[in-house]
């Protein structure tokens, strides 16, 4: 295996599902190696996700909380902190309005506990999926008024909200909007105008003119960055700044939930904040976060951005979903035991009520894209009138994965038709909407997802026809690329080498786990687990006969085909039964190892991605 200074050529393996690329990228890694103590694999993987500079390297694999950005160079920093921290002074009244998915929630918990810490008189709407809709609206801004709100903050909304945020100021409110959404343009001779709302300050890395050199945070993180610098500045009398260290390592832990939750790319700064937000999180002494780790059996445990997106983040976008999100800032602000575990269990069960209206959905979904035309087009548009309107999003989603294309899930909801859509790389969600937008009443989003608002089931058909005329894809844009950080013999995967890999941690989008692929693996036995015996379970050698555990999460049945086409019906049939000798079943693979503890042992176990 090469370890040096000339780079691999691009080896390729072709498959019917996906193109296997081995990353050709050169760099002397056996001196990086040498420099920071790492092994020269490790370096490999390391230049294949383009951090070249020594200072990169050393932030990657040591980035501590000093390493991130100041949140000073953010455009209207300081102007935004000036205005809250007289209105707290002045005892004015503030109203935080967030979102209801999990980035908004955890913004909102962030502002509303740094505010009233330093004495300010805040309260907090987080807007109903259904009634209200995302973000600002005219209802939120003439409630306000009515309630004398003298300033509103959004969070994780507000950049495209110029309407309503000129309807506050009409009212003589003061508005400050923190967000991290695109800010929304339109098309001139002239080029993009960029329409900002006129409010009073404008926390958000995105607009064009803000200096603050890493773009890709969260709403909850630009929160936090917000509350970081009023916090530092305050004067007010007695400031504890033990206290003040506590609350800000709270927030550290929440905007760490959010960037995984909003699937915020863990480069940059994202890595150091997911990665020292997880560890505080074992240890958080917040009620309700805690009772959530509970109820879900990991409290305790060593965190992961798994846990986070997959565990805590859907019990959290649940009540959003099915309720109201201000359950789940209740759950954030519980003092008492018995109060947090009771909202926590209610969480837990809202979550496995949506996985099951979800898998219902994936499935009608599907099934109306393999047995119709839509299944010829470019982007799919699926019309799931009974479909929740809160699952749409998840929905396409799993549509996305499934075929490989930009989805759009519509559903019948208490006004028109609303959806959601997800999209691939090779296609900007968001500028593809702008470009018919004359047929929505609103829509909005970014380059990988969107929401949207027709009129009335007349215009869906219309809809789907529009984006599939102005679809630029080509063929090449939907193949799939598996990038190969290494091709590796499994026996180069000791625990010493796997615990290695933890320096690259967190791992999630972004900075995905190292993949490694090696030829000639036989398959020697193998059986289904799980209730619905869709995980596989095998016994493997490699070129030399040395044994190992396998795992494969990925469609057990399509697995099976392919084994049933490539070696006979018989030997696969054998393999389940545990008769396989070496070389009767010989497959490649696409792999990455981990260890496997199990009562009280730990082993290596190859963990299969892909096969051909």
């Amino acid at each position: 295996m090469e370890t040096g200074n000339t780079a691999y050529r691009d080896a390729l393996f072709v498959n019917d599902m996906a193109k296997w690329m081995v990353a050709a990228k050169k760099a002397d890694f056996n001196q990086i190696a040498e420099k920071y103590h790492i092994t020269p694999v490790l370096a490999r993987i390391i230049r294949n996700r383009d951090i070249v500079e020594d200072e990169e390297i050393r932030r990657f694999l040591c980035g501590d909380l000093q390493d991130l950005n100041d949140p000073f160079l953010m455009k209207d920093m300081e102007r935004a902190v000036d205005i809250i921290m007289e209105k707290i002074r002045a005892g004015k009244r503030i109203r935080i309005i967030g979102d209801y998915d999990v980035d908004g929630i955890c913004s909102t918990y962030i502002l509303l506990t740094g505010i009233r810490e330093l004495g300010g008189k805040v309260d907090t709407v987080i807007p109903h999926r259904i009634k209200d809709g995302y973000g600002l609206n005219e209802h939120l801004i003439e409630s306000a008024a009515e309630d004398g709100v003298d300033t509103i903050v959004t969070c994780d909304n507000g950049i495209a909200a110029a309407p309503q945020i000129g309807l506050a100021k009409e009212k003589g409110m003061t508005v400050v909007v923190t967000d991290h959404h695109e800010v929304p343009f339109e098309e001139t001779s002239a080029g993009r105008n960029y329409l900002l709302p006129k409010a009073d300050a404008v926390v958000d890395p995105k607009q064009a003119d803000c200096p603050y050199p890493f773009k890709q945070i969260c709403g909850a993180v630009v929160a936090m960055k917000f509350m970081q610098v009023l916090m530092d500045l305050s004067d007010m009398p007695g400031k504890d700044m033990a206290r003040h260290r506590e609350l800000l390592d709270e927030m550290l832990v929440f905007g760490a939930l959010a960037t995984v939750c909003d699937v915020m790319e863990l480069k940059d700064e994202n890595r150091i904040i997911v990665k020292k937000g997880l560890e505080l999180m074992r240890h958080t002494t917040n009620l309700g976060l805690k009772a959530l780790l509970s109820v879900n059996g990991i409290d305790g445990k060593e965190l992961s951005p798994y846990h986070a997106g997959f565990i805590i983040g859907p019990c959290m976008n649940a009540t959003g979903r099915l309720d109201t999100a201000a359950r789940a800032l209740s759950l954030f602000e519980a003092k008492d035991w018995g109060e947090a575990v009771t909202i926590a269990g209610d969480l837990k069960s809202l979550n496995d009520s949506r996985k099951q209206m979800t898998e219902d959905g994936v499935k009608e979904a599907v099934a109306m894209v393999e047995e119709t035309n839509i299944k010829d087009d470019r982007v799919l548009v699926v019309y799931l009138p009974k479909c929740h309107e809160s699952l749409a999003g998840i929905i396409a989603g799993k549509v996305k994965e499934k075929f490989g294309k930009p989805a759009f899930v519509l559903t019948r909801g208490e006004e028109g038709i609303k959806g959601s859509g997800r999209s691939i790389e090779a296609y900007h969600m968001y500028e593809e909407l702008t470009a018919c937008k004359e047929l929505f009443t609103h829509y909005g989003g970014h380059k990988m997802a969107a929401g949207v608002s027709l009129p009335d089931e007349g215009a869906v058909e219309e809809f789907r026809k529009r984006l599939n005329e102005n679809c630029k894809l080509t063929d090449e844009d939907f193949e799939q690329i598996v990038h190969i950080d290494v091709p590796m013999p499994l026996a180069y995967a000791d625990r010493k080498f796997v615990k290695e890999l933890s320096f690259l941690e967190p791992f999630g989008v972004g900075n995905p786990k190292p993949l490694f692929a090696r030829k000639g693996i036989s398959l020697l036995s193998g059986r289904k687990l799980g209730k619905n015996r869709n995980v596989g379970k095998y016994r493997i050698a490699d070129e030399n006969g040395i044994c190992y555990d396998m795992i494969y999460f990925g469609d057990l049945e399509q697995f099976d085909a392919f084994l049933s086409q490539r070696f006979g019906s018989i030997v696969a049939e054998r393999l389940y039964e545990g008769r396989l000798n070496m070389g009767e079943a010989d497959i490649s693979m696409v792999y990455y190892p981990e260890i496997n503890s199990f009562a009280g042992k730990e082993n290596i176990q190859i963990v299969m991605q892909y096969y051909c």
